[in-house]
């Protein structure tokens, strides 16, 4: 069936209004109409091919709330009118020791992304949410039990909230434990809101004066600006973990000396040019690590988005219309939000 989207067809060309085909639901599928797409940093690096292999026309979009609008046959956790949500993916191999492992965002065969993958469907890659409706293996579909009102707010959940929260949980965060999160920003605000609601004492760290408020205002108990080394070297040795959500090349020794003895900072941003070799010394004699995560398997998002709905969390989010996303790709680029877009999908019907 044809649906309307939002794309590009080069990497040089703004967003447009296209046609795109989805296929009809098989016995497995859950065919969604999206209310809501949240606009990731992935979303600008792929439709300007700022990372190799960008494949055209491009329809991104892999934070996305909606409701069923029909199931196959054979689909059994369900039904039409459910709120639903599908994150960065929308299959895997199923067969491999990550997928058995409900790891899949680690499949040894390559995990098929919500958008520019591999898939047997017209144009022979996926597309994304950036469109209207969207049909889904049910195994990548996910409950969403949060109020329809912040059902907006909810979409970046579904890359941001689960990139923050698998760390946080693998490296066991908690009460007694004392924690970093270094940027304030799409994924550092969420950091910081659930590593707060995981119970840890949680140090928001920014090179921004001006940022002191907001993080504290996000439940951060401490906020460090790391541009001050006073500040900085008042916390060396005390941090059982820190998650490094920057995407951009910078200095990780200074964060690594803030661990204690068997302290972990795990990195989620990947950044455009790598960062300097961090220095051996700090790790070996403290034993520290530095480590990295990738969004998180279907049940532990499902695990996540569960653990927000009961807690009232949410992204902090603008909407915009999808008309203005170009627009909102330059304000990203200037760190110009607070601290998600999420698009009205509603608008591409004019």
């Amino acid at each position: 069936m044809v649906v309307k989207a939002y794309g590009a067809y080069a990497a040089d060309k703004p967003l447009e209004e296209i046609d795109i085909e989805r296929r009809r639901p098989g016995p497995g599928d859950v065919r969604i109409q999206i209310a809501y797409c949240g606009v990731c940093h992935s979303d600008l690096h792929t439709v300007r091919s700022e990372w190799s292999g960008t494949l055209y026309p491009c329809v991104p979009g892999h934070e996305i709330v909606g409701s069923v609008t029909a199931v196959g046959g054979a689909v059994g956790k369900f039904k039409v009118g459910d709120v639903v949500g599908v994150g960065c993916m929308v299959d895997s191999c199923q067969d491999c020791p990550a997928c058995s492992d409900g790891l899949e965002q680690y499949c040894e065969n390559g995990f098929i992304g919500t958008y520019n993958a591999p898939t047997a469907d017209s144009p022979g890659h996926t597309l994304g949410g950036y469109s209207r409706q969207i049909v889904v293996d049910e195994k990548f579909v996910l409950r969403i039990s949060h109020p329809v009102e912040q059902l907006a707010a909810v979409a970046p959940l579904l890359c941001a909230g689960i990139t923050t929260y698998s760390p946080l949980r693998h490296w066991k965060v908690g009460p007694g434990t004392k924690v970093g999160i270094v940027g304030i920003g799409g994924l550092g605000h969420m950091g910081v809101k659930l590593a707060h609601a995981m119970g840890a004492h949680t140090v928001a760290f920014t090179t921004s004066e001006s940022k002191r408020e907001d993080a504290r205002a996000l439940g951060a108990d401490e906020v460090i600006v790391s541009r001050s080394a006073e500040e900085m070297n008042a916390h060396a040795n005390s941090f059982d973990f820190i998650l490094n959500t920057v995407a951009a090349s910078h200095d990780l020794d200074a964060y690594t000396t803030l661990l204690k003895r068997d302290g972990t900072m795990a990195l989620v941003g990947v950044p455009e040019h790598p960062h300097p070799s961090p220095n051996v010394a700090p790790l070996i004699f403290k034993r520290r690590a530095i480590a990295g995560s990738l969004i998180g398997g279907i049940a532990e998002t499902q695990e996540m988005l569960d653990f927000c709905a009961e807690r009232g969390i949410v992204s902090d989010i603008e909407m915009i219309r999808i008309q203005q996303i170009d627009e909102a790709y330059e304000r990203m680029l200037k760190s110009d939000v607070k601290y998600r877009f999420v698009i009205d999908n509603a608008s591409l019907e004019g």
